[in-house]
């Protein structure tokens, strides 16, 4: 789980994980400054204002169905062209009033960030399309299950393509994981596409936006990656209002400033989500980042009414087993290494 992005393409900011900032950084920063200075306190109250910050992040996360669906009858290609250019047009804003057009020239000036942010850019690009996809298309629940299951994939990226040797309780949760996939492919009669689509997009998209690392913070890597998809989004919009398809301009002005709000709902859970990994370490981000996939899969439920029968129960009860076992790995490895911490300290 240590390369594993949040639902939106940020990184949690700690050592092992690449992101906006490393925890390294944000230790030797004024915030852990001053949290040392000021005692006790001054931590309890920088941990629940990150854990605040978290919440909000994964919770507008997990409330993005109920827009998707508030956008239709857009479809999912329109929606994400939008969402594209209005992020841009949202974090040239946001870049403007921070003055950090040096930082996103760098990044552009690089070859190395550049190209793995382009090709994180359309790993993005089918993430975004497959789960907008799913919602309007009224498979929510199944694209809840793509977030469930992508630590899963990450853990088996880092198996194939990094080379890491798993522990046996990581093993475990693989092997669990892919009796969940047998058990719902069984149920829905098919392999759950769009749940796999999703997860192996997240999971190649968090590989390569690790060898990005530190070097690019969450805004800087939003604007590349959509001033890369710009132009096809741009082009998508241009064909779909010449064959009078689209609905920007044709559903009333409520439907109108709504598409443009997506660059604002785009970019701000990746500050709430910036603002929290700064202030909380890797192991309650990776416990936080369950709260959306469960939001939207209560919202598929609740709200869009869809159906669960009862092996779709038993195989997304075995893909929450398969979680519990990977995080009770997480909670004891970063047990281990606090301890180990501390005795190399003290020594």
């Amino acid at each position: 789980m240590g390369f594993m992005p949040t639902p939106e393409g940020s990184f949690p900011a700690s050592a092992p994980a690449p992101g906006a900032a490393s925890a390294k950084a944000s230790a030797a920063g004024p915030t852990a400054g001053n949290a040392k200075a000021a005692g006790p306190k001054a931590v309890d109250k920088e941990t629940t204002a990150g854990v605040l910050f978290g919440i909000g992040a994964y919770g507008l996360w997990g409330l993005l169905p109920l827009y998707f669906f508030a956008l239709m009858p857009a479809g999912a290609v329109e929606i994400v062209a939008n969402r594209v250019v209005w992020s841009l047009v949202f974090c040239a804003l946001l870049i403007t009033v921070t003055r950090s057009w040096s930082a996103l020239m760098q990044a552009v000036r690089s070859r190395a960030v550049f190209g793995s942010l382009t090709l994180a850019a359309f790993l993005i690009a089918v993430n975004w399309l497959t789960y907008t996809y799913g919602v309007t298309t009224g498979q929510a629940v199944e694209a809840s299950l793509g977030y469930f299951i992508n630590p899963l994939v990450s853990v088996l990226l880092g198996v194939f393509v990094l080379k890491e040797k798993l522990r046996p309780l990581q093993w475990a949760a693989v092997g669990i994981g892919f009796v969940a996939v047998g058990v719902l492919t069984y149920s829905y009669g098919k392999l759950p596409w769009i749940a796999l689509t999703l997860a192996f997009s997240f999971g190649l998209y968090g590989f390569v936006k690790k060898r990005v690392g530190p070097r690019v913070d969450a805004v800087t890597s939003l604007s590349v990656e959509t001033m890369v998809l710009a132009p096809f989004a741009a082009a998508v919009m241009v064909y779909l209002a010449m064959a009078g398809t689209a609905t920007l301009t044709s559903q009333g002005p409520g439907h109108f400033w709504l598409l443009l709000a997506s660059g604002v709902i785009t970019a701000v859970p990746l500050l709430f989500f910036g603002a929290s990994a700064r202030r909380l370490p890797m192991t309650t981000i990776g416990l936080l980042q369950y709260f959306a996939p469960l939001l939207q899969f209560i919202l598929a439920l609740v709200v869009f009414r869809e159906a669960m029968t009862l092996d779709r129960w038993i195989g997304f009860g075995v893909v929450w087993v398969a979680l519990l076992v990977l995080t009770v790995d997480m909670l004891r490895t970063a047990g281990k290494y606090r301890v180990a911490k501390r005795q190399a300290k003290a020594s």
